[in-house]
């Protein structure tokens, strides 16, 4: 994600989860198994994640995704089922 003006270097976990379309405790859940890498700041430790962190996580899991799609092709499946 490129920062351009206007644009927070470091975002709130509750912008994470909009970004992703997900709740704000599957966020925190990503942030504590390490899936995405976030800094804890101030006193009440609260989370920020870098913009070019999550632009990161995401190009992960599409290349994890496409790894996986690779190595379990849908049309073999498909046609194993018109096999049965």
């Amino acid at each position: 994600m490129p920062l351009g003006p206007g644009q927070p270097r470091f975002l709130q976990l509750a912008d994470v989860a909009e970004i992703l379309n997900i709740s704000s405790a599957q966020a925190y859940a990503l942030v504590r198994r390490g899936d995405l890498t976030a800094i804890k700041i101030g006193g009440r430790g609260a989370w920020r994640v870098e913009a070019s962190e999550l632009e990161a996580y995401i190009q992960r899991l599409y290349s994890e995704t496409r790894e996986f799609i690779d190595a379990h092709p849908f049309g073999e499946l498909a046609e194993d089922l018109a096999d049965e």
